[in-house]
């Protein structure tokens, strides 16, 4: 897992200009500045580099905490090594720069948010490709028929949320009267786009190109952290899991009821890792669902899912360091304090895992297998046994809530990870899955693709 860090960005005028994100020329103020920053970072002068900070930022990263952070990331990526490129964009009234640098272990973005004052106002680490690894371009897998679809662009919602999406649907004449069932796919954490892209893989769009193929169509859509990130740190600083992800998701279900070509009674909501732990809710407040497919679905709470993961990779090499120790020791007590009933709203966020405390409590007490429970819908739950993300114990307690019943089928898949891909074992942990197999071009089980088919039909 790596860490990523967000600060909390300042209004700097009375409204910003709704525009997509556009490249700037890598020249003056703001890309020096960045240069200056990141060598700051990587000289451990954490003085220096917080005073790159505004006011808003800085109370939620102040110095100390900042050193903290960049600690805790090396524990993870290894020790810097250089910078791999970097380009400049415009973003909602933003100046954004992005460097890709090369750590040790795994390549990384450092995406810095420059306010109209030219001070960093959002600082995030993110997954970057490892460039000195060629990645092959996307090729359908050999259970998608392309002669036999079509696909579409659409947009979900409407006015400052709006998000762009695709439809694939199974190929037909236009007007033909054909109504196709339909499933909904809602992604996992982070600013994921549609095809839920990591490395060479495209889990989304290899489920929109297999299940359109045989007969049922899919939505996808690219989700509103990674469209409109810069607007929700500022306009949404106690963002939830409500606007983070359920909300797009009923709106993409409206959507799909309402189009000619979509069985408006055979809608389903597939979620995927944090959308599959979210799926219960969804089904709570969406009308007229058919069902839902939860695939490496998370049963327990998110923050125990973090500390675990954190823990195996400490310990994926066989050797957990005295700093990765002292590192967990430190994620414990922010899980502590996450799980505490009485946590104050105004907790900052570097005491919480980097995440706002609203967000936190938003979860508390949510059991989704419980709430699942509660539901009078079909449900279909998918998980690999090899996945290190969303483990066997998950799909435990969907069993354990769910099995028996009437409509709902449970299945897991031994050879699988957590994009429903098969892999090899670690040769230190050995059944479960390492980060490394996201980097293999692969494809979705095709066994995860006919369960599916079988459940909508």
């Amino acid at each position: 897992m790596v860490l990523f860090v967000s600060g909390v960005m300042a209004m700097t005028g009375c409204s910003k200009p709704e525009e997509p994100a556009v490249l700037a020329p890598l020249e003056g103020e703001i890309n020096d500045l960045a240069t200056d920053f990141i060598a700051a970072l990587v000289a451990e002068d954490f003085e220096a580099a917080s005073g790159y900070f505004d006011a808003e930022m800085l109370k939620a990263i102040p110095t100390d905490k900042l050193g903290d952070l960049w600690e805790q990331l090396l524990s993870q990526v290894g020790p810097y090594q250089n910078e791999i490129s970097r380009k400049q964009e415009t973003s909602e009234g933003y100046e954004v720069i992005i460097a890709t640098v090369k750590f040790e272990k795994s390549p990384l973005n450092i995406r810095m948010v420059f306010n109209g004052d030219h001070r960093i106002a959002g600082l995030f680490f993110q997954p970057a490709e490892d460039t000195a690894v060629e990645t092959p371009p996307y090729s359908a897998p050999n259970y998608a028929d392309l002669e036999r679809i079509q696909e579409r662009e659409v947009v979900i919602g409407e006015g400052a949320w709006a998000l762009p999406g695709t439809l694939t649907l199974p190929a037909g004449e236009q007007g033909s009267g054909q109504e196709w069932p339909l499933v909904v796919l809602v992604h996992g954490s982070g600013p994921n786009d549609r095809d839920e892209t990591i490395g060479p893989n495209k889990p989304f769009k290899d489920l929109a190109l297999g299940l359109a193929s045989e007969g049922v169509a899919v939505l996808r859509y690219d989700k509103r952290t990674l469209v409109h990130g810069q607007k929700l740190m500022a306009e949404v600083p106690e963002l939830t899991v409500q606007e983070e992800t359920i909300e797009d998701a009923l709106l993409a279900v409206e959507l799909a009821m309402a189009m000619p070509e979509v069985d408006a009674s055979r809608v389903y909501v597939l979620g995927h890792s944090l959308g599959g732990m979210l799926a219960p809710r969804i089904g709570a407040q969406a009308n007229g669902l058919a069902g839902l497919i939860i695939m490496a679905g998370a049963a327990r709470p998110l923050e125990e899912l973090m500390l675990e993961q954190m823990t195996y990779l400490a310990g994926i090499d066989g050797d957990v360091t005295e700093y990765e120790t002292a590192n967990l020791e430190e994620v414990k007590e922010h899980v502590v304090r996450i799980q505490d009933p009485k946590l104050d709203p105004k907790t900052p966020l570097d005491q919480l895992l980097g995440v706002p405390a609203a967000y936190w409590l938003d979860l508390q007490g949510y059991q989704p297998a419980e709430v699942a429970k509660t539901l009078n819908l079909k449900m279909l739950i998918l998980q690999g046994e090899r996945d290190y993300q969303v483990t066997m114990a998950d799909f435990g307690l969907w069993e354990a809530a769910l099995s028996g019943r009437n409509g709902v089928k449970l299945e897991t898949f031994p050879e699988l990870n957590h994009l429903m891909m098969t892999g090899s074992g670690s040769p230190v942990v050995g059944a479960l899955s390492t980060p490394e197999e996201y980097n293999t071009a692969g494809h979705v089980s095709v066994e995860v693709i006919q369960a599916i088919l079988e459940f909508v039909n």
